[in-house]
């Protein structure tokens, strides 16, 4: 595998002059990075520092349970077993890691950009979701926080293994729909359960939805953004 792999193209908006916190969003299988753009003026509220969102488009790739459809996909998909349970090989655990060194490639060029990990939120809508838990859990030095929405984490029995010392110390915010047809909310509530677990800091929220967001899942989550902005870190750098 390429231990430098190219930087993924992206989609940007600054909520302001030269920002200093970072909210790097991975979309959804099938979409792009301009999927969760539109969201950005419903979120930013007033007194929030100058963000950077960034929304790069996941790799093209077949996926399996698609009849090998080629698409935007951040990992293959390759049946309908409980993988999301914690068992089974739905997720292509190659493509989770590949997609997870192309996160931390662009994590990368927002240090080189002056904003550092602690100052950054890695957020992902459900395939991006789950590589936002995966990458998050492998980090070493702790982003200011993960959000996984509609989502599972990969290779759950393994998180012990691969989860680093300094990655349980990052506040991850977890939101699911109760009637999501195609992500399972057991299946979220089982990964949260397993980060818990591990000591991870979970903020667990539902909704009467189903594998989509809704105005209240974004109130809350922006609740939960202006608690990791107004933290010490806010005032670092």
């Amino acid at each position: 595998m390429d231990a430098t792999p190219a930087l993924l193209e992206t989609v940007e908006h600054e909520t302001g002059a030269s920002p200093r916190w970072t909210v790097l969003w991975l979309h959804g299988l099938g979409a792009d990075g301009h999927d969760f753009a539109p969201l950005v003026p419903e979120l930013v509220r007033r007194g929030w520092p100058a963000l950077r969102f960034v929304f790069p488009h996941a790799p093209v790739r077949p996926v399996t349970i698609n009849n090998g459809v080629r698409m935007r996909a951040w990992y293959d998909i390759r049946n309908f077993s409980a993988d999301e349970l914690g068992g089974g090989d739905r997720a292509d655990s190659a493509g989770v890691l590949e997609s997870v060194m192309q996160v931390e490639a662009l994590l990368a060029r927002e240090a080189a950009r002056g904003i550092p990990p602690e100052r950054v939120v890695l957020a992902g809508f459900s395939q991006g979701g789950a590589i936002a838990l995966s990458a998050g859990l492998r980090r070493a030095q702790p982003l200011a926080g993960i959000v996984a929405l509609s989502t599972y984490l990969p290779m759950a029995p393994q998180a012990a293994q691969f989860a680093q010392h300094g990655a349980l110390r990052q506040p991850v915010f977890m939101a699911h729909g109760s009637a999501d047809p195609v992500v399972p909310t057991r299946a979220g509530e089982h990964s949260a359960q397993v980060l818990r677990a591990l000591g991870v800091d979970v903020e667990w929220h539902a909704y009467p939805m189903g594998h989509s967001v809704c105005a209240e899942e974004i109130r809350d989550l922006g609740d939960w953004l202006g608690r990791r902005f107004a933290a010490p870190a806010a005032d670092a750098g």
